[in-house]
């Protein structure tokens, strides 16, 4: 999808949100499944044993399931007209783990816990297991009985202008601290060389080009590792010195150049660019990351779940019930 379909298509997706009246709350399993973070937790602690990777690649869902119509786990249902199987989610993982946490809670509290609180729940443990803040997820999401392969084209492919993702994030209610904070989440994780080749070899469409707000050593670097006409799917860090725990180094990486994605170095790069002093901020200050991290996240899951008599509580997270 180019930049200005994007922006286009966003006009419903911001009318969406508006509307959005959810009233979600920390507390709502309190009587009916009190012990679903817990549960959450041991579950992915397992799943760490058999892929380090495993955490990053479940806040990445979460992100891509709000992204698309809202938070209401649409991302995770089957069918030749499924969100995952789109070209935006085609290097999206984890499924088969917030499948073991639903077996899990429905052994502990059958027709209780929906998959879209699942996601939200995984994704702030995942967050602190890897090193990063705790916050209290916002729960009473339920699941959607559609999937909106259609809205794909607003997730972010890493390509994108600043001004291009700035207009996505605001339509979505999120500001321009929310968008470095989010961003952030970067610091750990892997991307496909797909993701920024075109940095190394075509920028903007210009046959050999480099971008040039990428650091000379660093794109040296990236050469090696995705080769021009090599393989696309390679993974390669996001964030070089810590990959795989949730800190700030991604933005002191921002500031030397080091920015794996292009979406990535604009929030440092780009000329004037309110961006440029939250980025700053956040690579003096951890704590000012973790927090404005924290309440970003609780922001984003708030785009458009579907909550009360909407939806349903999905008894296998891959199909309606």
């Amino acid at each position: 999808m180019s930049s200005f379909q994007m922006i286009t298509s966003l006009f419903l997706l911001a009318m969406m949100v508006g509307a959005s009246n959810a009233q979600l709350s920390a507390t709502y399993y309190a009587k009916t499944c009190p012990n679903v973070s817990s549960i959450v937790r041991s579950v992915l602690r397992q799943a760490e044993q058999n892929d380090i990777w495993i955490f990053p690649k479940l806040v990445r869902l979460h992100f891509h399931d709000c992204f698309v119509h809202g938070c209401d786990a649409s991302l995770l249902l089957n069918g030749t007209d499924s969100e995952k199987t789109a070209t935006p989610n085609l290097s999206t993982d984890g499924y088969a783990v917030i499948d073991d946490i639903k077996t899990a809670l429905e052994k502990a509290c059958p027709r209780v816990v929906s998959c879209a609180d699942i996601l939200a729940l995984a994704a702030q443990i995942s967050v602190s297991l890897g090193g990063g803040p705790t916050w209290k997820v916002p729960l009473g999401r339920r699941d959607s009985r559609t999937a909106h392969r259609e809205g794909t084209g607003t997730i972010p492919t890493g390509h994108e202008s600043l001004a291009v993702i700035a207009t996505l994030f605001k339509s979505m209610g999120l500001d321009s601290t929310d968008l470095v904070a989010l961003s952030g989440v970067h610091t750990f994780g892997r991307a496909r060389c797909a993701a920024f080749m075109d940095r190394l070899y075509n920028f903007n469409n210009v046959s050999g080009k480099i971008d040039p707000t990428l650091n000379g050593t660093y794109a040296k670097t990236l050469g090696q590792l995705c080769p021009k006409g090599g393989d696309v799917t390679s993974l390669i860090d996001l964030d070089e010195q810590t990959s795989l725990t949730f800190d700030n180094k991604y933005f002191l990486d921002l500031q030397n150049r080091r920015g794996l994605l292009q979406t990535d170095q604009e929030l440092f790069s780009t000329k004037g660019a309110e961006t440029v002093a939250i980025v700053n901020r956040f690579a003096s200050s951890q704590s000012q990351f973790f927090n404005s991290f924290a309440k970003a996240m609780i922001k984003m899951g708030n785009i458009n779940p579907l909550t009360g008599t909407n939806g349903e509580i999905r008894l296998d997270c891959r199909k309606i019930n």
